[in-house]
């Protein structure tokens, strides 16, 4: 199933290089012509974000701003935007190693006095560059810490740094499911026998599917989220969907914030709105629904006001006007309760694979070809 012959993450790794290295020639050939160097890149504030109804995420608009090293103001922001761009392309694309989103704010340390006051500093220059080159962080081997893990009857290929050779494993070779890093993110995918993908929030539920074959049982591939999703792993998501043609499932809790969750897999955020191919359009809302509470009479907590707060934000929301999640978040806000997904294991260990899923695959058929979806 591998796209190609080369490396998925050899042709990422070749334009982000190729891209970091222009952004270099540009100013290089700016300062020759005795010019103050400067680049453009699209307005990030909320001003100029928006909400794609083709694209079907978030996304910037057509106001772009200057970064002008004549500019006094703009001159500690052009040097620590070029500072990144040159520890990327230098420092981790061309001898192949990667950074954190720490790493890299120390790396800074030693190389420059007091180039950033903080990490958040270094971070929201790291954005910046992502929308200069219109690429992600991970494309240029800079992520946060792996959190996320998968498991199913996936095998992936990707090139061994100590020999040099290609490598094939399946992820089902840990039980406790496989990180989620740069490398897997950027593997080729050979081949599965799974014809779905199943998003799950917690830890605790994502070990209990593990533990009960949900895998086998759905011929699944199973995605432990951690709560909000890393970009690696939407990334990895959509490339399941786009690349595999695999269905997307989003198992999270019942309450707004969870539905949240399962909304930036499928539609994005305004933090990356300058981005695209982090989002899985068709991925599926599962639930836990406000109906699922009901009818499973499970264990509730009260809404606090930010419950109800949030609710009404997502009623709003332009990604959230499907029939299905509009008729669910209005009952969210008749009920005042919510419950997390480990609640369904009140009823047994086994319920959730016995009996919740079995009939969440059949009510979604249903909702599909009454167009609620």
């Amino acid at each position: 199933m591998s796209r190609s012959k080369k490396d998925h993450a050899e042709i990422i790794k070749q334009q982000a290089f190729e891209k970091l290295v222009a952004l270099g020639r540009q100013v290089y050939e700016q300062l020759m012509n005795e010019r103050y160097p400067e680049f453009e890149m699209p307005m990030r504030s909320s001003s100029n974000i928006y909400y794609d109804e083709t694209m079907r995420q978030y996304t910037v608009g057509e106001k772009r701003i200057k970064r002008h090293a004549g500019n006094v103001r703009h001159l500690k922001p052009f040097l620590q935007t070029l500072f990144v761009a040159s520890f990327a392309a230098r420092d981790l694309l061309e001898p192949g190693r990667t950074s954190t989103l720490r790493d890299l704010y120390y790396s800074s340390e030693s190389a420059m006095a007091k180039m950033f006051s903080d990490q958040s500093e270094s971070d929201n220059i790291i954005t910046d560059l992502e929308a200069i080159i219109g690429m992600a962080r991970e494309d240029f081997n800079i992520f946060p810490d792996a959190r996320s893990t998968i498991f199913g009857d996936l095998t992936v290929a990707f090139r061994d740094k100590k020999t040099g050779s290609k490598r094939e494993i399946t992820l089902t070779f840990n039980p406790d499911g496989q990180t989620i890093g740069p490398t897997l993110v950027r593997s080729d995918f050979v081949k599965t026998s799974a014809d779905k993908v199943i998003c799950i929030e917690s830890g605790g539920m994502f070990q209990r599917l593990v533990e009960e074959n949900a895998d086998e049982e759905f011929n699944a591939i199973l995605i432990h989220l951690a709560g909000q999703a890393p970009r690696g792993t939407r990334r990895l998501i959509r490339r399941l969907n786009e690349e595999l043609n695999l269905p997307v499932y989003v198992f999270v809790d019942g309450d707004p914030w969870g539905v949240h969750i399962y909304n930036v897999i499928a539609s994005g955020s305004a933090a990356a709105a300058h981005l695209v191919g982090l989002t899985t359009p068709d991925a599926i809302w599962m639930g836990l629904t406000a109906s699922d509470i009901m009818k499973y009479d499970l264990p509730t907590d009260h809404f606090t006001k930010g419950d109800i707060t949030r609710t009404f934000q997502l009623l709003k929301d332009p990604r959230y006007q499907t029939p299905y999640l509009q008729q669910e978040l209005r009952k969210f806000i008749k009920l005042k309760k919510k419950a997390e997904q480990q609640s369904l294991t009140s009823k047994s260990l086994t319920f959730v694979v016995d009996e919740y899923l079995p009939e969440k695959f059949k009510e979604i058929k249903e909702l599909q070809k009454a167009g609620k979806l």
